[in-house]
């Protein structure tokens, strides 16, 4: 029997029903065996191996390419089989780590190193990229018809980069005190369990939100309207504001808490706690003061787990001051603001360009100094004042709002990308997940908190340059000035091509460029500290070393 050693790399490419690989020794494309695609490791177990080195990028929507370089022995009794086992081996240990996620086993906290950014319990950077979930497709419908519905979204999330949801358990399909206030249905509680455990295999982080309601009983038939706390029903309070400032109501709030933490405890699947949505949206009692003795409950039932509360739309002048108790609030870990584009808002910057009214938002909160990272948790386009899912989301096929919902509030300095709002009637019925990819691909490899980046604009006469400078990397995102959900939706302008736009940039050195429309790199030259951008349409991101 000949023993041989031997080093090899192969390449996997393509979706999972339709893979092909290139093997070590060949460029030749083959096809991927079926018994490769069940098998389950987390690329976190492989990452751990001795001798892996394991690069990994998504080219493209719904694709994925997986290099690995693997050393080892292998014996053969016969030498012209060496090539097949080393390819077979190869192949078994790098598709195991494209379709599969490993579960979180971190907790996400503050960054110790940089406050505004977010990271792992372990020191690993993290980069929220997700959106709103709040209940599953056909909730009203077969429970088990819902839950392979909401899977199926987390699949299409996470095969596209995407680490982050965030779910209403007040909501009608998940909420477990629905039937008398004060008692919760362990037997509905197994649909969180099953989310929980459906996000754990998807390799998602799940933000809860405890409840939603805005009334007791006053406002009958409305969607936030939940008169089982009104003492005519059983419930402690006469009214929402003696919810709030009632101490009856409050401890019932505080044994919904333990109930939850008896139950689930602090888990690394949990991104955080929130106590509400939009607090500041319900019909009376003081909500703030409630907010500040809720928060150290869930610090103290949830200790692993981030606490947040969050408050309605900034779209209005008065809405400053909520806002900035809110952001600078202690116990509250993450500085939330909610902002649509809305042609009913009361603020001007609201009816014009997304990327524009959500880096505005980031800029306005962080203005206040809060001390932790700030993050766009509710964006999108409504009707004017909220009455419906923007009537021009049927037009946005290629998914401009949703890119600019991404891109503008991290490259404003926030925490992460922007989390969209409308994931069924406009990311789902669009078919956009194939977005998350695109910015998980630019932020891949990247350490917020190490870089310590600074947020500012780049001048340009016809672009809007959000850059980000850092300790070792330079970042801008160039977004074409006059292309517009107006001009391209309403107005039905299709979008420009941009050729020879010049950028000049100090103290750089290797210039790349990523187009995330088309999913494509592609090298820079730079020329007496200046850089002309390749052609390029919406828009297009930069990445250079300092």
């Amino acid at each position: 029997m000949r023993a041989c050693s031997w080093a090899g790399t192969v390449t996997v490419r393509g979706p999972p029903s339709a893979a092909s690989a290139v093997g070590p020794e060949s460029a030749a494309e083959r096809p991927i065996p079926a018994w490769t695609k069940r098998r389950r490791v987390s690329r976190d177990s492989l990452a751990g191996m001795s001798g892996h080195s394991l690069p990994f990028r998504r080219p493209g929507a719904g694709t994925f390419e997986q290099s690995s370089r693997l050393r080892g022995s292998v014996s053969s009794p016969l030498a012209g089989y060496i090539q097949e086992v080393r390819f077979a081996m190869l192949l078994l240990l790098s598709t195991a780590v494209v379709w599969t996620a490993g579960p979180p086993a971190s907790f996400v906290r503050v960054s110790p190193r940089d406050a505004r950014y977010l990271e792992l319990d372990d020191g690993r950077p993290y980069i929220p990229i997700g959106l709103n979930m709040i209940s599953p497709p056909r909730a009203a419908a077969d429970e088990e018809e819902a839950l392979r519905g909401m899977e199926d979204w987390l699949r299409r999330l996470s095969s596209n980069g995407g680490n982050f949801i965030r779910v209403w358990l007040s909501y009608p399909f998940w909420d477990v005190e629905h039937s008398r206030s004060g008692v919760y249905d362990a037997e509905k509680a197994r649909r969180i369990d099953r989310l929980l455990e459906m996000c754990r295999r998807h390799g998602i982080r799940v933000k809860l939100t405890m409840e939603h309601f805005r009334s007791v009983g006053e406002v009958r038939g409305s969607w936030s309207d939940k008169p089982l706390h009104h003492v005519s029903s059983g419930g402690p309070a006469r009214s929402i504001a003696d919810f709030f400032d009632g101490e009856t109501a409050r401890e019932q709030f505080r044994g919904k808490i333990r109930w939850y933490a008896k139950r689930y405890g602090a888990q690394p699947v949990i991104f955080g706690w929130e106590l509400w949505n939009e607090i500041n949206a319900v019909r009376g009692g003081d909500y703030m003061a409630w907010t500040e003795a809720m928060l150290p409950e869930l610090h103290k039932a949830f200790p692993g787990n981030l606490a947040m509360q969050s408050l309605g739309s900034f779209d209005r002048a008065q809405s400053r001051d909520v806002y900035r108790r809110h952001s600078t609030m202690p116990g509250n870990d993450l500085a939330q603001v909610h902002r649509y584009l809305d042609l009913g808002a009361e603020l001007e910057v609201c009816h014009g360009p997304v990327d524009v009214l959500a880096a505005d938002a980031i800029r306005e909160l962080a203005g206040w100094r809060p001390r932790r990272p700030i993050v766009l948790a509710e964006s999108g386009a409504v009707e004017p004042k909220h009455s419906g899912p923007f009537r021009l989301y049927a037009a946005d096929r290629e998914g401009v709002i949703l890119h600019d919902v991404l891109f503008a509030p991290f490259f404003a300095g926030a925490a992460g990308p922007g989390q969209i709002w409308h994931w069924d009637a406009y990311v789902a019925a669009n078919d956009l997940w194939w977005h998350f990819s695109r910015f998980a691909e630019v932020v891949k490899d990247l350490d917020p908190p190490a870089e310590g980046f600074e947020p500012y604009m780049l001048p340009h006469e016809r672009l809007r340059v959000y850059a980000l400078k850092g300790g070792r990397t330079l970042l801008a995102w160039c977004r074409d000035g006059r292309n517009s959900w107006e001009a391209e939706l309403n107005n039905g302008e299709p979008p420009e091509t941009i050729r020879g736009a010049v950028l000049k940039l100090d103290g750089v050195r290797k210039v790349r460029f990523y187009d995330p429309w088309k999913a494509e790199w592609s090298e820079g030259q730079l020329r007496r500290g200046s850089v002309t951008l390749p052609a390029f349409k919406r828009s297009l991101v930069l990445k250079a070393e300092r």
